[in-house]
């Protein structure tokens, strides 16, 4: 199946959102991603589910309940779910590979954490010339010592949106404005 665009979303698992390490907004987020991905699928688009891989780090490993997708997620077998290891996904994964399979030119990315992987994955993309699409209020992250979470997710926006592409784009945009953009099959 070939498609241009495609819904990345990264490291939303259960070791990730605990009462120790509580995360901005996580419902609405979650909420958001499970409507956006519900959006791609009507349209034919790949939504691909990333999950962080400890690799024999002791934190995160395959097949432990921190590694597991969140139970609020609505996944599909259709889906397509990738490991990664390193804050970047793209850092020996298979993600670039199963992208050029699908024909896909632009990724609109969610998740967490805004400040370590959505970040890293964000600069990635863009010095692989993806087209990339931010969606502002669909990733978030946790409080930091010198930084609230909220501020974090709004410094992070700012940066994205002011920065110097490579030669694909990037834009950092609402959830609401986005699913416009798919007009009949987006629901509120």
């Amino acid at each position: 199946m070939e498609s241009d665009k495609a819904l990345l979303i990264i490291d939303m698992q259960k070791g990730s959102f605990t009462p120790k390490t509580p995360r901005f907004d996580a419902i609405g987020v979650i909420n958001r991603i499970n409507r956006l991905a519900d959006i791609f699928r009507k349209e034919g688009f790949p939504v691909i589910f990333v999950q962080h891989d400890g690799n024999g780090t002791g934190e995160f490993e395959k097949n432990t309940l921190e590694w597991e997708l969140l139970n609020e997620l609505l996944i599909k077998p259709t889906d397509i779910l990738l490991d990664k290891y390193a804050n970047d996904v793209f850092y020996k994964s298979e993600l670039q590979d199963k992208l050029a399979e699908l024909g896909v030119q632009e990724l609109v990315l969610t998740g967490c954490a805004t400040d370590f992987c959505v970040e890293s994955t964000v600069q990635s993309a863009l010095t692989k010339d993806y087209e990339v699409t931010v969606v502002a209020d669909g990733h978030t992250t946790g409080e930091r010592p010198h930084l609230s979470a909220e501020k974090i997710i709004e410094h992070y926006n700012w940066v994205w949106q002011n920065m110097i592409p490579t030669n694909g784009k990037i834009k950092v945009v609402k959830y609401k404005t986005i699913i416009k953009t798919f007009g009949s099959n987006a629901q509120n």
